[in-house]
């Protein structure tokens, strides 16, 4: 029988759906990014000397970058370039720190004459390149310590030199390779504890420490019962212990304020002598400076020995023992918070997390550019008021308008169907993604896929997220439609490695 292959044309090997969403996404951009400095600058939406202009000059040279990667380069050569390519960012990344110009508090942008580039944004493919490699290697499994230091420090080295940038949101994006990683067969479990340390940070914040702790042993207790026999019998118990510790601070502070009192009776009793009453008053003072914090965490203290055991001589020891560790992890997590809020963020950091969070109201500083974007996207209504007749917009009440908030422009012009078609568009473009890697027969395509995936739903998330009051504002502007050269560029490279090692398993059926 005669087996043959036949060869796909370039029509056929090309995922077309996905470069025509890359191209709305880019002139859609392009015509928003007009509307957002037409008043402000004069010249038209073709002027090189306005940022619009700017702009189709960076959209040209993308497209030429595109059809440079998918019809001259071999896509066979990303995979084995993948350790050059990320020693070389790596350099790049720590060279700006000490050669590049300061931009807005990051030192973070090579400066050439009038051309800024940043090199946290090619990091993320550098970064997709090396990960896609490493995972797709069949020896590599993620179930051993030194498998987790590998990916650990291939993840983790570019993204704290950007931290130490102070670029948070380009860092904040390399949480996303987590989903990555899962795919891969990394447990959920971990998901979920990078979930849990968010709370936990949260809470402490704008609760207290006593909150925050005993949300994280209901939490425990909660899966602990439900991961055992009898579970409901041990929900209930659960229960009961958490309602126990929710009502121990308030029946704490009854008793220290019924004995308190006791102090000055004892001064004005004959028969009690003045030693007497120094002790007791001082056992009196020692009891109200014991916290219900202190108590439960010594509780939970002795009995750790007890759980040990009993996780050892029980069924799903592993999880149990990792219960035992996250709620000890949780705990330096609980008094490690004020260190981290006041020691290790900066200022304008924690200013936007406290507006954020509710802690504070700065309406007129740090909260002003959420508050002017709510005001935007709000006004468009429906249908939005049209194009460049956006109040917000023309007066400029908006700053960085046509960068990081380039999606209150949409709202605020195109109203909730324009917002709600731009999400559509990426929604589409990170399905296609997911669709083409899942079919892809190679392992390096697959995964690789699955990093461009991350990165562009990360930007998305906490950009938009930025936009409508629900993220903090950090400066990451949205994929394909922010103003710059460098973000428009690196996704472009990053978007089509992908298409282009996509088509190259297409081109044979």
């Amino acid at each position: 029988m005669d087996r043959t292959f036949h060869g796909r044309s370039l029509s056929q090997s090309i995922d077309w759906k996905l470069i025509i969403c890359y191209l709305i996404l880019l002139l859609i951009g392009w015509v928003n990014i007009y509307a957002a400095i037409h008043s402000s600058e004069t010249g038209g939406i073709f002027s090189f000397d306005t940022r619009s202009g700017k702009q189709l000059m960076w959209i040209a040279t993308a497209i030429v970058i595109a059809a440079f990667i998918l019809f001259v380069m071999s896509p066979r050569i990303w995979e084995g370039a993948s350790i050059p390519i990320y020693l070389f960012v790596v350099f790049l990344l720590i060279a700006v720190i000490f050669l590049g110009v300061e931009v807005k508090g990051s030192r973070s942008w090579f400066e050439f004459g009038p051309v800024r580039f940043q090199p946290a944004e090619i990091s993320k493919i550098s970064t997709s390149l090396l990960l896609s490699m490493i995972l797709s290697n069949n020896n590599f499994k993620l179930k051993k310590l030194k498998d987790y230091i590998v990916v650990g420090l291939v993840l983790g080295i570019p993204m704290l030199i950007i931290l130490a940038e102070s670029e948070t949101g380009s860092a904040l994006v390399y949480v996303g390779f987590i989903f990555v990683l899962y795919r891969q067969g990394l447990s959920g479990w971990w998901i979920a504890a990078i979930g849990i340390a968010i709370l936990i940070f949260i809470l402490t914040l704008t609760a207290s420490p006593y909150t925050s702790t005993a949300v994280l042993i209901a939490i425990l207790l909660i899966c602990n019962s439900l991961n055992g026999r009898n579970w409901t019998k041990w929900v209930l118990i659960s229960i009961g212990i958490i309602l126990l510790i929710a009502l121990f601070p308030s029946f704490w502070h009854r008793i220290v304020g019924t004995f308190i009192p006791g102090v000055s009776a004892l001064e004005h009793n004959p028969d009690v002598t003045v030693v007497q009453t120094i002790k007791e008053g001082a056992h009196l003072f020692f009891l109200s400076k014991i916290k219900p914090l202190y108590i439960l965490i010594a509780t939970a203290l002795g009995l750790a020995p007890y759980l040990v055991i009993k996780a050892f001589h029980g069924r799903n020891t592993t999880f149990k023992m990792l219960s035992i560790i996250g709620f000890f992890a949780g705990v330096m997590m609980v008094f490690s918070t004020d260190f981290i809020f006041n020691d290790v963020l900066q200022p304008h950091q924690r200013k936007r997390i406290e507006v954020l969070l509710g802690l504070k109201e700065d309406p007129a500083g740090v909260g002003y550019n959420v508050n002017q974007s709510l005001i935007a996207i709000g006004s468009g209504g429906f249908l939005g008021k049209g194009y460049l007749n956006g109040t917000q917009t023309t007066y400029g009440f908006v700053p960085e308008q046509a960068t990081d908030f380039i999606f209150c422009t949409v709202g605020e012009e195109w109203g909730f169907v324009g917002c709600s078609v731009v999400i559509f568009l990426y929604l589409f473009l990170i399905w296609r993604i997911l669709y083409d890697a899942e079919r892809s027969r190679e392992a390096f395509t697959r995964i690789y896929g699955y990093c461009v995936a991350s990165c562009v739903f990360m930007h998305l998330f906490i950009n938009i997220g930025m936009t409508i009051g629900i993220m903090p504002v950090i400066g990451i502007p949205l994929p394909l439609l922010s103003y710059g050269g460098s973000s428009l560029w690196a996704f472009t490279v990053l978007i089509f490695i992908f298409i282009a090692l996509d088509r190259e398993e297409k081109k044979y059926f």
